[in-house]
């Protein structure tokens, strides 16, 4: 699978939203466009408004866009609000999970952790970042040995933790306790923009 693997600031700076997947760049990132006229303002077409919010989504989660279009798909053939759906689907992700417990400064940061197979969800190793935890799976780290997790570790911040999931610092593991509701995901995302966007 094609993997991007150039400057990530710049690339959420062309499509004029916030790199929501490292907590360092949130609050002091620019807003205009990289480049020496990054900072003219043009007027966006509808298309490009909803091809925005697209990239922002499937960018802040590092997913590809025949993967994005996969879960957005099955977001689809679910029974309820499609965009809520999508959002749930890309937070169940391991390597967000991982994030959003603290594990990682950034989203890559906390996929590598997977990459390496320092994890195990119920006890078994897995170490694929797309893998979408169940309610009630138990996450924990195996290597803890390891130079590299001893100074992950060593960052872990629990302020980060949100509520449907359970954070155990010591004995690093993390449980799901719950899908997250819609007012419990990023309120940054229009998922509505996306849903238009593929149903054209």
């Amino acid at each position: 699978m094609a993997r991007y693997t150039g400057p990530t600031n710049k690339l959420f700076r062309n499509y004029g939203v916030k790199d929501l997947s490292n907590r360092k760049l949130t609050s002091s990132m620019r807003q205009t466009a990289s480049g020496q006229h990054g900072a003219v303002r043009k007027k966006l077409s509808e298309y490009a408004i909803h091809l925005n919010e697209k990239q922002k989504i499937r960018m802040t989660y590092l997913v590809s866009e025949k993967q994005f279009a996969k879960y957005y798909n099955e977001a689809a053939r679910r029974k309820g609000v499609t965009g809520t759906i999508l959002l749930q689907i890309l937070e169940s992700r391991l390597d967000n999970i991982l994030f959003r417990a603290g594990f990682g400064v950034t989203r890559k940061q906390s996929r590598q952790i997977v990459n390496h197979g320092h994890v195990l969800v119920n006890g078994k190793k897995v170490d694929i970042p797309s893998y979408l935890v169940k309610p009630e799976d138990v996450i924990t780290i195996k290597s803890k040995s390891s130079d590299f997790l001893k100074v992950v570790m060593s960052a872990i911040d629990l302020s980060c933790a949100p509520a449907w999931i359970t954070v155990d610092k010591d004995a690093l593991k993390i449980t799901f306790d719950r899908v997250p509701s819609r007012e419990e995901m990023d309120p940054d995302f229009k998922e509505q923009l996306v849903i238009e966007y593929y149903s054209k």
